[in-house]
């Protein structure tokens, strides 16, 4: 992605858009055409995008704390990438930071890594390159954040991922490995809906969601009857009509 394959039809130093139920991203970048060819990029992958110009626009939108995500260029108008990295990790923000930079210089991509970066991509950049870094951050969030190995639910029902094992009214439940990974999968995700087209392609590792069969739906209702206080009235695993599925513990 170069300086000259976006434009724009705006001179405001800040573009916002926001849409607070999908993954939000900070695009930090000074030339405004590329700016917003990145922008363009990433919400036609589906995320919700701001846009900051310069660095203490960039600062202001970052701190209010919003973001899953800042793609960050280092040379900025108003204060360097370097130093507004600085400044949000010195104030505890743990959002995740995807460095773009035209420098080759080692030492620049060093001081970015010791400010507090999460990775960095050098330009110029494919957008197919840009989004496949964007997925990998989160995919490592996802990881940081995996689920408890010991869970205790409503009812006093208690899971133990590592045992793979359910202890629920003086009984010990065994959950099979597939029921494991289906639960993980809910809970990591439990910031959104979970459709049988996830389940088949993350969980089942299908090449192809498009598929005709009921397994999402058979496993769904086995790992129900072993997690859910009462299985005919779910209330962790509730089904979303015409969409999938979400965790609610």
């Amino acid at each position: 992605m170069g300086r000259s394959e976006a434009t724009t039809d705006t001179t405001t130093s800040t573009l916002t858009n926001i849409d607070t139920t999908k993954r939000r991203i900070l695009v930090v970048e000074d030339e405004e055409a590329l700016a917003v060819g990145i922008r363009d990029a990433i919400e036609h992958a589906g995320y919700q995008v701001d846009v900051a110009l310069d660095g203490n626009s960039a600062l202001e939108l970052a701190r209010a704390g919003q973001h899953d995500l800042i793609v960050l260029d280092l040379m900025l108008p108003g204060q360097s990438g370097i130093d507004v990295l600085k400044q949000l990790r010195a104030e505890r923000h743990a959002v995740r930071v995807l460095v773009l930079t035209a420098l080759a210089d080692e030492e620049d991509l060093v001081k970015g890594f010791e400010a507090g970066a999460d990775d960095y991509m050098k330009k110029p950049f494919s957008p197919r390159e840009l989004l496949a870094r964007v997925e990998a951050q989160f995919r490592r969030a996802k990881m940081e954040t995996a689920p408890p190995q010991m869970l205790e639910l409503p009812g006093s029902i208690r899971v133990d991922l590592a045992r793979l094992e359910v202890h629920r009214d003086g009984e010990t439940v065994p959950l099979t490995p597939r029921e494991g990974d289906i639960l993980s999968y809910l809970i990591q995700h439990n910031d959104r809906v979970v459709t049988r087209e996830d389940l088949l392609l993350d969980v089942w590792h299908y090449q192809s969601a498009n598929v005709e069969t009921r397994t999402v739906d058979i496993h769904i209702v086995g790992l129900r009857r072993k997690v859910e206080p009462e299985p005919s009235k779910p209330q962790l695993i509730q089904t979303v009509r015409g969409k999938g599925y979400r965790w609610y513990a």
